[in-house]
């Protein structure tokens, strides 16, 4: 009896051992998986301010009289903010179409869209005029996980419509502020 008693506590013993073992590895994928999510979160932060840059110049190219602003200037990792907010802003004269976002408080969440998302923020545009009112357009933006590629996504909760986050997209929204 005290033979089986021995083996018994020596099985568990070794099982406790192999759960500690595989936990180990749990937690080194966990740890990578958390390594990866910020390395693409970054990306992704330079991806939209890339995406607002292009807008920008593509602009400003075509314009013969002022300038449209870019505020952030220029991206670096330096100025994004794992856990506040990060904010850029592309200025005409006074019309302003504002980009903020942040990470989502999990590595990805499908809270707020319904395809797993990584940060999330708005988009605002205004004028005086809007602001006269107490009116600012608003949508939502989203850093979506997708099979066939991460991508940003505008989601307008009005209207359920959604789209890619693109320059035909700053277009569509300066038009309605110019």
């Amino acid at each position: 009896m005290a033979d089986n008693r021995g083996q018994s506590a020596q099985h568990r013993l070794k099982r406790l051992a192999q759960s500690i073992d595989a936990l180990s590895e749990k937690d080194e994928i966990l740890m990578r998986y958390t390594r990866d999510m910020t390395a693409l979160r970054r990306a992704a932060a330079a991806e939209l301010h890339s995406i607002c840059a292009g807008f920008v110049s593509a602009v400003n190219l075509l314009l013969s009289q002022g300038t449209v602003t870019l505020d952030p200037p220029e991206f670096s990792t330096a100025i994004f903010r794992d856990y506040a907010p990060n904010l850029i802003q592309i200025n005409v004269r006074g019309r302003i179409l504002q980009v903020g976002y942040t990470v989502t408080e999990d590595l990805s969440s499908t809270e707020d869209f319904r395809i797993p998302y990584t940060l999330e923020g708005f988009v605002r545009a205004f004028n005086q005029k809007l602001l006269d009112k107490n009116l600012i357009e608003e949508q939502l933006i989203f850093y979506t996980l997708e099979k066939s590629g991460n991508l940003w996504r505008f989601f307008d909760a009005r209207t359920y419509r959604s789209g890619a986050f693109d320059q035909d997209y700053l277009v569509t929204l300066m038009e309605q502020i110019i």
